[in-house]
């Protein structure tokens, strides 16, 4: 069943700017777009290689109770660029209200433009489960035990 998230434009967004939608049926990831203020509309901005910036999306949501939004990469930035998210997954939570802006970096070797309405991540509605969480004095033995990073080998 589908899930409804409610839009608004931010203030300084181009309400002529598209909405988050899915390129195929089978799309798990509703597409967002760069949405630059007046001043940078027509210039767009460019990364240079290992710089990262909030990039606007002109959106303010509201999730429903019980969702997230997940904010992921784009798979052929990434391939044909370079191009990636610094806090890939980036979360919403239920209760924000304000921008929605995505962080943007460029891990590439050469400059990378970002243009207004140039599509520039993609958004994930999922469920989200709360834990109640209790302190205590031991935990239950487990194969791995206190193994940390790589302690499964390497295949």
């Amino acid at each position: 069943m589908p899930v409804t998230v409610k839009l608004a434009w931010d203030k300084d967004a181009d309400p002529r700017g598209d909405l988050p939608h899915y390129a195929s049926l089978g799309a798990a990831g509703a597409d967002l777009r760069a949405n630059f203020s007046e001043p940078d509309r027509a210039q767009g901005l460019t990364l240079a290689p290992s710089e990262w910036r909030l990039i606007p999306t002109g959106l303010l949501v509201e999730i429903p109770e019980g969702y997230e939004m997940q904010i992921r990469p784009r798979s052929g930035l990434a391939l044909k660029h370079g191009v990636s998210l610094l806090n890939a997954p980036g979360t919403i939570d239920t209760d924000y209200r304000g921008a929605v802006g995505v962080i943007m970096i460029n891990l590439g070797q050469e400059p990378f433009h970002i243009s207004h309405q140039d599509r520039i991540a993609q958004a994930i509605i999922a469920p989200v489960t709360s834990a109640t969480f209790e302190l205590t004095d031991s935990l239950s033995p487990s194969a791995r035990g206190a193994g940390g990073f790589g302690s499964t080998g390497r295949t």
